[in-house]
């Protein structure tokens, strides 16, 4: 749209993963199937601690709002993925695109504060096991859950504000299969030096400040376990943690590269985007269930229940 000698950017384009008809056909039924997975993985094991009494603790009341936001988070991204695989004109609205940035920031800083609640609490159960149910009460847990959530909503309104005042005059092309910060930024018309020293400040301090937190309980629990004379209690905590390493490895190595590095629409962004929106959200529920014998104890008490057909 141009008003007077000014053109006013009213959507963007979204160049995607690829233009070939028939490479765009197999993304989308392998991107379709990867999103099924994740909604069933994450809705199932939210059944699962929903039904059994047995798992009505802090670390799977956690883990609980962890599989809510890894299937929200995928929502946000993989929908738009897939429509824009079938359709000619890969479009998205200005407003529809700062929706999609301010849910990809909300979802990425309340995942990146749960993930350290969560090894809080692993912290307390292996450290300070006789003060535990004590130290991590309902309302405790209820409040730290609160400020992941509050601390997401704050750090997206502040960044999606910032970048809802800046002036889009073209070009609209936005070099990735998503609308999120970085990108979208390249193409603002006007001073964007508030906004990146606003993504930089969100990502430095909520980024590094919660890794310390995250990397200071396993530290923590590392060396208890160390302390312990049975074998088998020291391979049950080493498991345990590799677990949560390794979901903590993914999500932030490939966030916050993404995020502290100037965006230049080039193929490894678009890998590291793809690892905390679709990559993470999927491993998550297998990761914290396949090597969980309470969990697959909770499952097997849940299909037992289940009337059987009778002939």
């Amino acid at each position: 749209m141009e008003i007077g000698n000014v053109t006013t950017v009213t959507e963007f384009v979204l160049l995607g993963l690829s233009n070939n008809p028939q490479i765009q056909g197999v993304l989308f039924v392998l991107f379709l199937v990867i999103y099924l997975l994740i909604l069933t993985e994450n809705l199932l094991l939210l059944l699962v601690i929903r039904a059994d009494s047995h798992l009505h603790t802090p670390m799977y009341f956690f883990l609980s709002h962890l599989s809510f936001l890894d299937a929200f988070y995928s929502s946000i991204i993989v929908p738009k993925l897939l429509e824009n695989l079938l359709s000619k004109w890969k479009t998205i609205s200005l407003l529809g695109c700062f929706t999609q940035v301010f849910l990809v920031i909300f979802s990425g800083a309340t995942e990146a504060c749960l993930l350290s609640v969560m090894a809080y609490d692993r912290f307390q159960a292996v450290c300070h096991p006789l003060l535990y149910m004590v130290a991590m009460d309902r309302q405790v847990c209820t409040g730290l859950v609160g400020a992941s959530w509050a601390v997401g909503m704050g750090s997206s309104l502040v960044n999606t504000l910032l970048l809802a005042q800046q002036n889009f005059c073209g070009p609209n092309v936005i070099h990735s299969f998503a609308c999120e910060l970085p990108p979208v930024l390249l193409l603002a018309c006007s001073d964007s030096h508030m906004s990146i020293a606003s993504i930089l400040t969100t990502v430095g301090v909520l980024g590094f400040g919660s890794l310390v937190l995250l990397l200071g309980s396993y530290t923590r629990i590392i060396m208890a376990a160390l302390r312990i004379n049975s074998a088998m209690g020291r391979s049950k905590i080493f498991s345990t943690c590799s677990s949560h390493v390794l979901v903590v490895t993914i999500f932030y190595g490939s966030g916050v590269f993404r995020y502290m590095t100037p965006a230049s629409g080039s193929v490894l962004e678009q890998v590291l985007s793809m690892q905390y929106s679709v990559v993470t959200p999927l491993l998550n529920p297998l990761i914290y269930s396949l090597k969980n014998q309470e969990v697959k104890a909770a499952l097997r008490r849940m299909l037992a229940r289940q009337p059987r057909l009778t002939f």
